[in-house]
């Protein structure tokens, strides 16, 4: 059976989350839904990472093996034209090798937070970034960003329900940008490692958050980290200012693949 590498972007704000749910509506279930209707069985995906509900993607990867052998960029169409009028784009579409697995091929994951700092509300983009009224020091978040990159127990930035074996990871990335929009300014947090603990970034933002404010030092975050505590980690950020924004392989499947 020919499998098929996926790109896919959403807006997590309608779902429960990228995992398949029985009574609940989800990305993966919408995609699944999508390729049933280009043939019959069932049609399972597996996806580099899962995200919660109201994360968005604008690259999450997966992968799907079907009986059909399809044009790529004819299979992107199709499902799109299948998963309206759902918040989800198949933006690139590939043939993969039978034993490339988005999840497990991947070396490196890349999130993005978004912060919206002015005082008057989000309209246009109410539900897809955290609204924040009070000023920032981005530069105070920069040097408190810092303790957190490199390879340590992030057990303080793990959620109590987090399945990984390990708490233990390496944090390639933590850059902390400003961002002038046609809508105001931004705050844009990236994050980048080959994996990351559940709600881990998200703890990161709303623990770098509290320094910005001024509430922590920038040196109070690497004593969260050494704590090695879930009770020393600030508050956990919102999940509607938080992209998975693109998973890293060894080759890129999608570089000669039309656009979407």
């Amino acid at each position: 059976m020919p499998r098929y590498a996926l790109k896919v972007e959403y807006d997590g704000a309608p779902f429960a989350g990228w995992q398949r749910q029985a009574d609940r509506v989800s990305v993966q279930g919408a995609i699944e839904a999508a390729l049933g209707r280009l043939g019959p069985g069932a049609h399972g995906i597996a996806a580099a990472g899962r995200t919660d509900a109201g994360v968005h993607a604008l690259g999450q990867v997966a992968h799907c093996d079907l009986a059909r052998d399809w044009d790529p960029f004819r299979l992107s169409e199709a499902l799109n034209f299948h998963l309206k009028p759902l918040p989800v784009a198949i933006i690139a579409c590939a043939r993969a090798p039978n034993d490339w697995h988005a999840r497990f091929s991947a070396t490196g994951r890349r999130y993005l937070f978004r912060i919206l700092n002015r005082r008057a509300p989000p309209a246009v983009d109410a539900g897809r970034v955290w609204h924040l009224r009070h000023a920032l020091d981005i530069g105070a978040m920069r040097a408190g960003a810092a303790y957190l990159v490199g390879h340590h127990d992030f057990t303080t930035f793990r959620a109590s329900i987090c399945q990984a074996k390990s708490p233990v990871k390496t944090l390639d990335e933590a850059r902390i940008e400003a961002v002038d929009t046609p809508t105001g300014p931004e705050i844009h947090l990236h994050f980048a490692a080959r994996s990351f603990l559940h709600n881990q970034v998200r703890s990161f933002v709303g623990t770098l958050e509290r320094v910005g404010s001024g509430a922590w030092q920038p040196e109070d975050v690497r004593a969260a980290l050494q704590a090695r505590d879930r009770a020393a980690c600030g508050p956990v950020a919102p999940p509607h200012g938080l992209y998975l924004a693109g998973v890293r392989y060894p080759s890129d499947l999608f570089a000669a693949a039309p656009p979407g």
